[in-house]
């Protein structure tokens, strides 16, 4: 079966849930209303379903190569990212002073889930280049811009991040690469790094790589690192590529999935030493790698609700097509197709309403994103900047825990068929493990959550968003229909479940932080539960709005109803959570290590 955009649904949550028409009025974004946003999701996911996503499966059959330094991309690949570049895809959402479209977040972010959806292992490749842009932008100076924004805006060049090291996982204080400063300026760059996602490849004419490096004599643990550009080909005074720069692929990863994507070794200074470019200020690496670091977060969690909405459609199809079994209630005498099944259509409806409930999350988190980066009210940026920051680690990290979730269930549609290679639901579930891992574990999400975004302020932006979350019950519960109250009534629950964890985390992680951080990962899983679910109550009442005006109602019929079961079969969790959290942190710890 071939992917179709959910363009309907993506549609529903930019006009009623992230105020597109709202986004419209900020200064630049005046083009940026309902209509262009359909404008474009539509072509977007013309050209993804037509061209990206029939390599996927090629891709996962028949992975990028690497031979004596050089990658080869799966056939196609190349073509299609042409054909990316061209259609200014790349661009969609960066500034226009560098060749950008300059569309706002909450349009980017609707493309990059079909991007995703159509083909995680080649939708790495710009969204890394994203990463590199923004910290361009942000940090790089005036000449940086200009010798490689464009190229990188326009997908002509392709960026990447360079961060982690043999010795170096997520504790990037322990960071050996070097940098020896030149008189000329630049600096010569020594070192390994790896992991590094389209750190070679055949698909643009130059790569350019970020690298975390410690100029010598710098200050020891992460207050010492630096950020570098160093580029695969160095480029001339007019623009044209020169001489190769001395950064080289030593080796590919084989991978459990995303196989089409190279994930390399890098090598940088073995002849010589890699002549590399200081973006910013010497010691401020960190703080700029958190740029590329963020946004690629954010993106992340958007390709856990691609390949989430991937495996949805393909085990809807196949739960139409297979025939199983008559249904228990005796509606049909003979075998009849398994979606019929009270428990296929558990299975189902789980995936649908993690999807839409992430979805919805991450539409309305892209939306704080572009008022905190563009409205012209210093409050409003403020209030939507430190909203956008706790909704960061809850869509990188709910939303990928999720995907796996609902990829597995993919399978389990399937039944025995789904553990063969060849109907295509495994891939899914492959390509879906690494989206808990790379740009930060789900724990390191979590650690940001409780430290940066829950203790240091005491738990007053959590309680804010608990705050507007009750505002939605009381709207809800003026509703006659029972699915309002329904929902209702678990959103409620699930807040009180949250704000009793908000006062345990931010009250235990000085004087207990063993307790507070057992529980972290479950509170991070709590907050994103109750978020989505909080979207999907506001998605019921649009939904139930537009209805009754005679608005495509089967549509919004089903709206509501994967609302209701959101909140029925997973909002309901939240209490369960709760008590795992605050009563059980001592059992987490209690075992002594030499007992494990």
């Amino acid at each position: 079966m071939t992917y179709k955009a959910p363009l309907k649904d993506m549609l529903f949550d930019i006009r009623h849930l992230a105020g597109i028409d709202e986004i419209a009025k900020i200064p630049g974004f005046e083009e940026a209303g309902f209509d262009t946003a359909q404008a474009v999701l539509e072509e977007c996911a013309k050209f993804n379903e037509g061209v990206v996503a029939p390599l996927n499966v090629d891709g996962d059959r028949n992975p990028s190569s690497w031979k004596a330094g050089v990658v080869t991309t799966t056939p196609g690949f190349k073509e299609a990212f042409k054909q990316y570049a061209e259609g200014g895809w790349q661009g969609l959402q960066h500034p226009t002073d560098f060749g950008g479209q300059g569309l706002p977040k909450t349009i980017g972010a609707a493309c990059g889930e079909i991007l995703n959806s159509a083909n995680l292992s080649f939708a790495l490749c710009p969204l890394l280049t994203d990463g590199a842009i923004e910290a361009l932008l942000t940090a790089g100076s005036d000449d940086l811009k200009a010798t490689y924004l464009e190229n990188l805006v326009s997908g002509k060049w392709t960026g990447t991040m360079n961060l982690t090291e043999p010795q170096a996982g997520s504790d990037l204080a322990m960071v050996r690469t070097r940098a020896e400063p030149q008189p000329d300026g630049t600096y010569k760059i020594f070192g390994t790094k790896i992991f590094i996602t389209y750190g070679e490849h055949d698909m643009a004419e130059n790569i350019v790589h970020l690298v975390l490096a410690r100029v010598v004599g710098a200050p020891e643990g992460v207050k010492g690192i630096s950020l570098f550009v160093v580029p695969k080909f160095m480029v001339n005074g007019d623009g044209s590529l020169g001489a190769r720069n001395d950064v080289h692929c030593v080796s590919i990863e084989h991978k459990l999935g995303i196989k089409a994507s190279p994930t390399a070794v890098l090598q940088f200074g073995d002849h010589g030493g890699g002549v590399g470019y200081l973006v910013g200020q010497e010691n401020r690496g960190l703080e700029y790698m958190f740029i590329m670091m963020n946004a690629a977060r954010f993106a992340v969690g958007v390709q856990g609700i691609a390949v989430a909405e991937r495996a949805y459609q393909k085990a809807v199809g196949y739960a139409k097509d297979r025939v199983q079994s008559r249904p228990v209630d005796g509606s049909i005498s003979a075998s009849a197709p398994i979606i019929h099944h009270p428990d296929v259509k558990r299975m189902l409806m789980t995936m649908r309403a993690y999807t839409e409930g992430c979805r919805a999350m991450a539409t309305v988190a892209a939306s704080a994103y572009d008022a905190a980066h563009h409205h012209p009210d210093a409050d409003v940026r403020k209030q939507n900047q430190s909203f956008y920051e706790f909704m960061v680690p809850l869509v990188k990290g709910y939303s990928t825990e999720m995907s796996l979730e609902v990829t597995s269930l993919g399978v389990q549609v399937h039944g025995g068929m789904g553990f063969i290679e060849e109907t295509g639901a495994a891939q899914h579930y492959r390509d879906a493990k690494i989206l808990t891992i790379y740009e930060g574990t789900t724990a390191i999400q979590a650690n940001d959550l409780v430290g940066r975004k829950t203790a240091r302020d005491g738990g007053q932006v959590a309680k804010a968003i608990a705050a507007q979350i009750e505002k939605t019950e009381g709207e809800l519960s003026k509703r006659d229909s029972a699915a309002a109250k329904a929902v209702a009534k678990k959103l409620t629950a699930a807040r009180q479940a949250f704000l009793d964890v908000v006062d345990f985390i931010a009250g235990n992680s000085k004087t207990s932080p063993n307790a507070a951080f057992a529980g972290s990962v479950p509170y991070l899983m709590l907050a994103g539960n109750v978020v989505a679910g909080w979207q999907l109550a506001r998605s019921l009442m649009a939904a139930e709005d537009l209805a009754a005006s005679g608005e495509d109602k089967a549509f919004m019929e089903a709206k509501v109803a994967t609302a209701r079961f959101y909140a029925e079969h997973i909002l309901a969790k939240a209490p369960g959570t709760r008590d795992a959290i605050v009563d059980g942190a001592g059992s987490v710890t209690a075992l002594a290590i030499e007992a494990f």
